[in-house]
């Protein structure tokens, strides 16, 4: 390596802001981790007009994007999420099914990912274009999409350049279900070990996902580091709580991707504690953030369910810019966490939650991993899945610590989270990793 320059690293990073996606804000911190510690970062990311006919564009992501971080957007698209009919041949206006299935096959010959295996050429080329105009010293893929892997074990097969994995939630593990995803000996399997053969350090989001990896590949098992996602410090209210005079208001925040009799249930649960529990009279209940993706952003059952609560104090606002979400918590004397998964998922938004130092009420699995961590801050109110009883009595509870909860409780939450503020998560991960490939 060349040390009378920077060291300069090549971060395939699928989402950077101004995406409006959750691993917006992993994507940024792990780039200014880099660029704080003296790396010249180059970020690779699909054009915005893919990520606004997604799930949209948060300008303000850019706020706190370190200014030396030179980003690259590639003219790649998703044909899937294309609304204009006037750029459909026959085929796919005839038959869409059809076209979208023979689209998500051919993605699959070049790569196996349905979505993005089509991208792996012109990942590829630009990818050992860049490297050539002006070497670099370490790639780091985030996936999804996985096809990045493919790039990044060009330029290190043929370039030497060392490679790592900020994997997130894995590839081979069903984190929704659980299990495994597919077999060693499948054509994803055989991908997954290459590259992780190739890599010099695999980063995942929580330890049973780590685990797995561990327990699938123990030759390789000294690579796998748990790099969690975390809060912001931007992200919330700078003041510690007080105990409201008014109604209470509680609020959700995050991807809106539940079935409806999710949604029923909790709105179920809470209509009935709303009318029975006097500390919630006239309580109202604010969800905001993405509410579908592609041509239905926006527009979906759950939506529908969510206007027909409004006697009952509930509301959707829709997505709430990375600039505003402090302000958002701010206004709120309790919050809601909601999340699909079980014990391989952790949902980033617990930690956002826990550092507001507002009391929380959980629906979600009882096995999740988000369970261990929410056991250790006061003012959770405990989780068993989605039983109607208990999470009437849940909100009862809620408001009961809003209302009564002193300050040395809230500091004592916040102080809980604060070992999750995710830029010394971050700045640690890429001090460990630049001790192995550049020390």
């Amino acid at each position: 390596m060349n040390t009378d320059r920077p060291r300069r690293l090549l971060f395939l990073a699928f989402g950077f802001p101004p995406a409006l996606k959750s691993s917006s804000y992993r994507l940024r911190e792990i780039a200014n981790a880099f660029a704080g510690a003296g790396w010249q970062v180059t970020v690779l990311n699909a054009a915005r007009e893919m990520w606004e006919n997604e799930f949209g564009l948060d300008e303000s992501l850019l706020d706190n994007v370190d200014p030396s971080i030179r980003v690259i957007e590639l003219p790649l698209a998703r044909a899937d999420l294309e609304t204009d009919i006037r750029t459909y041949d026959e085929a796919r206006a005839l038959t869409p099914a059809r076209w979208l299935k023979e689209w998500r096959e051919r993605n699959e010959e070049s790569f196996p990912e349905p979505t993005f295996g089509g991208w792996r050429d012109d990942l590829e080329r630009v990818v050992v274009d860049l490297h050539r105009e002006d070497p670099f010293d370490l790639i780091l893929v985030s996936c999804v999409p996985y096809v990045s892997l493919a790039a990044a074990l060009r330029l290190h097969e043929e370039h030497q350049v060392p490679m790592a994995v900020d994997f997130r939630d894995g590839w081979s593990v069903d984190v929704i279900k659980g299990g495994e995803a597919f077999e060693r000996d499948s054509v994803s399997g055989r991908w997954e070990q290459r590259a992780l053969e190739a890599a010099e350090s695999l980063w995942l989001v929580n330890d049973p996902i780590a685990e797995h990896y561990r327990v699938r590949y123990p030759e390789l098992a000294d690579k796998v580091r748990v790099v969690r996602n975390g809060f912001d410090r931007d992200s919330i209210p700078t003041q510690i709580p007080q105990p409201p005079a008014g109604p209470l208001r509680f609020g959700y925040l995050g991807t809106i991707n539940f079935r409806p009799e999710f949604v029923s249930t909790v709105l179920g649960a809470w209509r009935e504690a709303r009318a029975t529990n006097p500390l919630l009279e006239g309580a109202t209940w604010d969800w905001r953030g993405n509410l579908g993706a592609g041509a239905v952003r926006g527009s979906s059952a759950v939506l529908e369910q969510l206007i027909a609560a409004e006697a009952d104090g509930v509301s959707y606002g829709g997505p709430v810019p990375k600039r505003d979400v402090g302000e958002f918590y701010g206004s709120l004397d309790a919050v809601t966490f909601m999340v699909i998964g079980g014990a391989f998922m952790t949902s980033g938004k617990v930690y956002e939650c826990m550092a507001t130092a507002l009391p929380i009420v959980s629906a979600h699995e009882v096995r999740h991993d988000a369970s261990t961590l929410l056991e250790g801050y006061p003012l959770w109110t405990g989780v068993a899945g989605l039983d109607h009883d208990f999470l009437v009595s849940a909100f009862g509870r809620a408001a009961e610590l809003a209302r009564s909860a002193d300050d040395a409780l809230r500091r004592s939450a916040r102080d809980y989270a604060e070992q999750f503020e995710r830029s010394r998560i971050m700045i640690d991960a890429v001090s460990a990793l630049t001790d192995k490939v550049a020390p």
